[in-house]
Parts: structure tokens; sequence; C-alpha cells
């Protein structure tokens, strides 16, 4: 047995140049090299695959490995080359490759010099592909990412759950399952569809002591908090997630309007974009990838410093995997979710059509995703709980680092309540959805209540002083402790469970979470797309508005041309002090900000220390405007002359929303070149006219009092495209 040790760990040195194994690599690689059948459940970062790839480097014929994505498999015949000096000793076999690459990689196989032959399942189905390797020395089959086998896993692959018989249709060889995440009830369905059930298994705890994990409620601000939590973490890598294409998208180009470096990645892309994007993110030459799910698997950078869910995902085994590409060198990583419980109801709204029993699946795996938003323990010892992992949230590693454990809940006492819900379900015969008795029990009498004859109910109103988030929240809580459930069928509807029965006969002590709901929540002091309203502080309006009345007669100008009226009411509710700040205020872009900044920023930095101000560190996040996507297109049209007509009609808007797009853009500080089309549609006296008008009678820009000015003889439009030519001219 020494012998087998001493060979173990000079292979080690050999091809990966480690003096020693992590954790129980040894053992399992020991195992594997007996001839057993083996079972590896190890957290992203454990060190998998080298479970398999040091046993297949140190076997005689060649381990046969299944895995899920071409993209993996590329990435990982890459990183094995580079251990040996033949790049035939691992190869990959699957639908990208020609007729020439196939037949040279069967030659490589035949010769014996591949080790490691990565191949997909949807390969294995192929007649000639099975017949070939009947015709090879196997040295074992490894399964990676085996959670795919489970219809409970959160990566399900039909395509996976055949596997079995056709191994053993190729060779009776030992198996090694490989996966970073799997319930008990995922293990036993992975162990039971491989016919391994003897199988050694090895589980690794799945806790990652320097995670900290942290739930904020999802409102519709959530881009702002992003863009804020990114901003406060310069020059740190980082993951988000979204679940759709189109969302992925909008926040990456936000995030870029905001100053980061963030790209898109999403299966809409072509690969190449996708390639491109990835090593760009592993080169560092982006900080952020906004991403779908689509991204991260296999993906080996050790310095990711956040991961963030813009949306819930799907299970939790989905929460843990995509979490757990932070921090893998040991370092910090921050993993945080926006989470509102709508999102949850859309997910399930998604599964209906499906299999009945593909949607119990689907939703008791969401019930478990929005038990752990909601809940007030330590979310560490939740997690390790759902994997079957018990944890010491007192002692254990890691125990402080969650938002929970940080800033714990405020309880209360709330029998009454859940007694009060778990009636109200009882004594309705027919069955509703959750919103049905929330209006029921606020007393909302609608068209609906009525049909129902629900206004007559006994509990119609009884909880109208607590409201309808308070009665979402008692409900939310009683279905994720077991006490009511949701039909599948007639989606969504509530029923009493035993646990909920029981409750009614004999109540007990329940403690509720007091907190915000996370249905109608809404964050109203927090402005993503601002249009300007009243100061928030009217003495600095006051200075301010003094200050550019100074620069204005300085640089001989009109006082709206240096900043408009909303531009100084943001500055008095944000605050800035730095011209990156300045940027941020509405209205204000790099040209008026270098322009004009300075004597603003330092009047208002004089003006916070004296009336010791406590600024707020969330600065309003400039928004991706609704067409703002063709902001570039807009100004190389002017740029080639197009008539603004042509070019409203090119971007599918309207003339007026036109003329919107580039008052924003010169409002911001770009000049805008618009006299070609000014010259067809105005004479030079006209011009003339209109451009004195601002430059030397006006004291607002408004449209509607040059209008009255002129007494009709002008247009709307007239006036506005010589606005934007005078503001052009003058303001930038």
């Amino acid at each position: 047995m020494e012998t087998v040790d001493l060979t173990l760990r000079e292979g080690l040195q050999k091809y990966f140049g480690f003096d020693s194994f992590k954790g129980e690599q040894e053992a399992i690689i020991k195992g594997v090299l007996e001839g057993k059948h083996t079972f590896v459940i190890m957290p992203t970062g454990g060190g998998k695959s080298l479970c398999y790839q040091l046993p297949a480097l140190m076997s005689e014929g060649t381990a046969i490995v299944v895995s899920p994505l071409i993209a993996l498999m590329k990435n990982q015949v890459d990183s094995i080359r580079q251990v040996s000096e033949d790049d035939g000793v691992a190869h990959f076999l699957n639908s990208s490759l020609n007729k020439a690459e196939t037949a040279k990689v069967k030659a490589d196989v035949t010769s014996g010099k591949t080790k490691l032959l990565y191949v997909a399942p949807e390969s294995l189905t192929k007649e000639e592909n099975v017949n070939f390797l009947k015709s090879i020395k196997l040295s074992f089959f490894a399964i990676d990412e085996a959670h795919c086998i489970s219809e409970w896993g959160h990566d399900f692959r039909p395509e996976y759950r055949r596997l079995r018989p056709i191994i053993e249709s190729i060779d009776n060889i030992p198996i090694i399952a490989l996966t970073a995440t799997a319930t008990k009830k995922v293990q036993h369905d992975i162990m039971k569809n491989l016919g391994m059930l003897d199988a050694q298994v090895f589980q690794a705890s799945f806790n990652r002591k320097n995670l900290y994990y942290e739930v904020r409620p999802k409102t519709k601000n959530v881009e702002k908090d992003i863009v804020r939590f990114i901003k406060e973490r310069p020059g740190k890598s980082g993951i988000v997630y979204c679940l759709s294409r189109k969302k992925v998208e909008e926040l990456a180009e936000i995030l870029v309007v905001n100053g980061i470096n963030a790209l898109p990645y999403h299966a809409g892309l072509d690969s190449n974009t996708r390639a491109k994007h990835q090593d760009m993110f592993l080169m560092e030459e982006a900080s952020v990838i906004v991403a779908t799910i689509a991204f991260g698997m296999g993906i080996d950078k050790p310095d990711v410093r956040f991961v963030i869910h813009h949306d819930i995902p799907k299970s939790l085994e989905s929460y843990y995997q995509e979490t757990g590409r932070a921090g893998r060198d040991g370092g910090e990583g921050h993993c945080l979710a926006f989470y509102n419980y709508k999102d949850i109801e859309k997910l399930e709204k998604f599964l209906h059509g499906k299999p009945v029993a593909e949607q119990e699946v689907g939703v008791q795996l969401l019930q478990e995703v929005a038990a752990y938003a909601e809940t007030s323990m330590n979310r560490r010892k939740f997690l390790l709980h759902y994997f079957g992992e018990d944890f010491d949230e007192i002692n254990g590693e890691g125990a402080d680092m969650c938002d929970n454990s940080r800033h714990p809940k405020e309880k209360f006492e709330g029998k009454e309540d859940v007694l009060l819900v778990l009636k109200t379900i009882e004594s309705v015969k027919g069955k509703h959805k959750v919103r049905h008795f929330v209006n029921l029990l606020s007393g909302v009498d609608n068209a609906e209540m009525n049909t129902y004859g629900h206004t007559t109910n006994p509990y119609f109103g009884k909880g109208k002083e607590q409201g309808a988030a308070h009665w979402n929240a008692v409900l939310r809580q009683v279905i994720v402790n077991g006490f009511v459930g949701k039909e599948i069928e007639s989606y969504g509807t509530l029923y009493l469970k035993e646990k909920g029965k029981e409750f009614i006969k004999n109540p007990t002590s329940f403690m509720l979470i007091k907190e915000r709901d996370f249905i109608e929540d809404s964050d109203d002091n927090i402005i993503l797309n601002q249009k300007g309203g009243n100061a928030s502080d009217p003495v600095l309006f006051g200075l301010l508005k003094d200050l550019r009345k100074e620069i204005a007669k300085q640089k001989n100008v009109p006082p709206f041309v240096v900043f408009q009226d909303p531009s100084l009411e943001d500055m008095t509710i944000q605050y800035p002090i730095t011209k990156e700040e300045l940027m941020q205020i509405q209205g204000v872009g790099q040209g008026k900000a270098v322009r004009y900044g300075t004597p603003f920023l330092n009047l208002i930095k004089k003006y916070v220390e004296e009336n010791n101000i406590e600024r707020p560190q969330d600065f309003v996040v400039k928004s991706v405007g609704k067409k703002s996507g063709s902001k570039v297109n807009i100004i190389k049209n002017i740029d080639r002359k197009l008539p603004l007509e042509d070019i409203a009609k090119g971007l599918g808007v309207t003339f007026d929303e036109l003329l919107t797009e580039i008052e924003a853009i010169v409002s911001s500080g770009t000049k805008i070149n618009i006299n070609y089309y000014i010259n067809e549609v105005l004479d030079e006296d006209a011009q003339e006219e209109i451009y004195d008008y601002f430059m030397e009678d006006a004291e607002t820009d408004s449209i509607e009092e040059a209008y009255k000015e002129f007494d009709g003889d002008y247009s709307e439009e007239e006036l506005r495209i010589m606005r934007i030519k005078f503001m052009s001219e003058v303001a930038n």
C-alpha cells in the first residue's frame, strides 16, 4: 500500500507539480485505481477534476469523461494538455469536430496516446461511437456534473439518464460520478440511476467559510443598488446573474453607461463573442460579466470577489453553485441576491403546462428558495442543512458571514395571526390564491369577493388594521413552514396541510419575522431615472442659483446654459463633492462637469462641512433611456447629415421622441451640429431672431415661454431645434 501512496505522490508531483493532496483527493484516487465505483460530492474549487485526471494519467487505457458542455470540454482538454508533452494525451469527441478531426482523435485513442477522452452524453448514444469505444482499452468512466442525471437536480438533462445502459453495453468498468452540489435526494437518485448504490461516497463539507451571504429586497430601483454596490468595490471582479437574455443586455448597458467595465454573456450571442467576452473577463480586460446561467461552468477564475443575483434562481442548488464561483482562492467573496416574491410567482407560472410531476418538483424547489430568502436564521446553517450537513451557527467557521447574523431581524409573537390565516383558509371551501386571502382578510370589497360571496365570510376584514403587506408576509411564512400547501394542477391555489390542521387544534407559539414586504416593496427615495422636481435643500439651492448667475455673467451666457434647474435640484438631494459624483447628476455629462463643475463642487463641499450634512452614498444612477441604445446611431447619422425625419423613421421613433433624445445628448455635454437641417427649415433671419432670444432675453430655456414670446410665429419644433443649436454651441 505504501508503494501506491508513493506512486500517487510521485504522479501528483510529476503531472501537476503539487506536493500534497487536498482533502480526500488521495483516498478518492486510490479507490478509482482499485476499480471501485466512487461518488464524489465536492464544492466548486475543491479540486474535483484532479480526482479523475490523475488516475486517468496513471492507468492503462483511456478514461471516458462524460461532460455536459462543449465549451467546458475544450477548457478541460486545454488545461490537461499543459501537463504533458503530447497534445494527444487528452481529446474531446463531439459534434463540433469535422471528419478529419474525428479521425485524428480516434487514431490517437487507438494508439494508446490518449488518457482522457471527453464526450458529450449525446455522443454516447451514437452507434458508431459506442462500437468504437468497445474496440479500445478503457480504464474507467467519469461522469462529471452528475447532478444532471437527477430530475431533482438543478440542471436536469434527460440524456444523462440513459448513460447506464450505454456504459454497460460498452464495458463493465468502474464509474466515478462527480458533482459540486447535491442534496441527499439527488445523491440517491444519481447512484440508483447509474447502478452504483454500492459506491464509496466522499462528501466534502459544503461550507465555503469565506463567502458572505446577503439577501436584499428587490425594488424597482434594483439596477441602482447594483451600480452602487459595484462602484463601492473598484477594480474587483464580479458576476451578475439574470434569468433572461434581455435583462442581461439591458443591465450590461446600464453598468457601462455608469462607468463600469461590464460585458454581457448569454446563449443568444454567437460563440465567438461569448468566447471573447469570457477571455476578456479572465484576462481582467473587463471587471464584470452580466450573464444568464450559461456562464461560469468550468470557469476557473479564482479572484471573483462578488456574485450578484439580479433574479432569484430556480433552486438552491443553482444558487449554491453560482455563488460558489466567488472567492475560490479563499479570499473575499460577497454573494448578494435580490429577492421579491413576485419573481417566485413568475417562475411558478412558467411551470404551468409542464407535466404534473415536473411542476411538482419545480414548485418544491422554488419554495425552498423562497424559504432561504425569507429566513431570519443563519443563512449558512440553512444552506448546509439543505445539503444534509449540520452547522454550528455560534462557533462554526464563517458563522457570522451572513446578513442575518450581523443584523438579526426583529421577531414578534404571531400565534394569533397564523391561527387567523389558517382558519380563513379552512373556512373557504373553494380554493383560491394568496392574493384572494390577503384581500379577504384586509376587507377588500371587490367583484371577485362578491362573486364568491366572501364579503359575508366570518373572517372578511378581520385583518384590516394590519393591511395587505402584513398578510402577504404571514401567508408566505406559513407556506414555507409547511402549514399551507399550493395545489399544482390548479396553479397556485392554497390548501391546508396536516401541519396546519394540527396547529388549529393545538395552537403554539409561532415567531413571525418583522420585515419589509417583498411583494409591494418600493423605494421611492431612490430615483433611477430622475426627471427633476423640487429642491430638497432650499438654502443650498439658493446658493447654487447665485453661483450659476455669477458664472453665467463671467461667461456671458444665460444661467440655464451653465446648469438647468433640474440639475441644481438634484445637487441639493445628492450633495456631490467629486467630479465623478457630479457626472451622476441628472443632465451633467463629462463636458459640463469639466467646464463648470469645480466652483459648484467647492461650494457644496464647504456647505456640507459647515452644516454637518450626512451625504447619501446612493447617487442617482444614470439610466439607459428607452431609446438610448440609439445614441451612437443618432450621432453617426447626424454626422452623415441625414434628414432628422429619416433618422427618426430608421430608429422607429416619432420626430418628437427623436428631438427629446437629441436634447438629452446635448444637455449631458455632447456637441451636436444640426445646422444642415436647420438651414433647410428656417431662413437666416429667423435663426438669428430665435438665437438672440435664447442668448439675451430668455430667463429660462422653456419652449412654452419662447412660443408665447414669439406669439406663435414659430412652431414648437422650430424652437426646439434652435434651442438644440444654441445649447450645443454655447453650453458645450
